[in-house]
């Protein structure tokens, strides 16, 4: 058995329907800092990871393709996925090697959860097919002022 057949996953995983499987693999892998845990090329198909962060990769026209309205770029309106890192550094920096623009440049922001507030440093960036994700590091908890 393999680590993948034995390990338990998260119990929500994102599937996004790409248009090249290639390009996605690029941006989420190379500059991202994604892995592929498994793939099948032949269904178009790749599951990532990066730490806990687990992402499903189907390409669009190859395999079972479910599309309950006509799909127009960018893709995933109205969401975008948070991707906890350990620092902002990497993938910010492979992405502005690659001159891939960033949606927002970094920022520091409090959130408030109870009667605390959480710190993270985040920018938002769009995969090739214009998902938004938000790539956020923990910076701390404080008192509400």
């Amino acid at each position: 058995m393999t680590s993948a057949e034995t390990t338990p996953g998260p119990d929500l995983v994102p599937e996004l329907l790409v248009t090249s499987l290639d390009k996605s693999l690029d941006f989420w892998c190379r500059l991202c800092g994604f892995e592929v845990l498994y793939g099948r090329p032949e269904d178009g198909f790749a599951y990532i990871t990066s730490g806990t962060a687990h992402i499903m990769l189907e390409q669009r026209g190859t395999g079972r393709n479910w599309i309950p309205a006509a799909l127009e770029h960018p893709f995933g309106r109205g969401i975008n996925f948070q991707i906890t890192v350990a620092s902002l550094q990497p993938p910010e920096s492979a992405l502005r090697a690659a001159s891939w623009p960033l949606f927002m440049d970094p920022e520091t922001k409090w959130y408030r959860i109870g009667s605390t507030e959480a710190g993270v440093a985040q920018f938002l960036v769009q995969d090739p097919d214009g998902y938004l994700i938000r790539f956020q590091a923990s910076i701390g908890r404080r008192s509400v002022p």
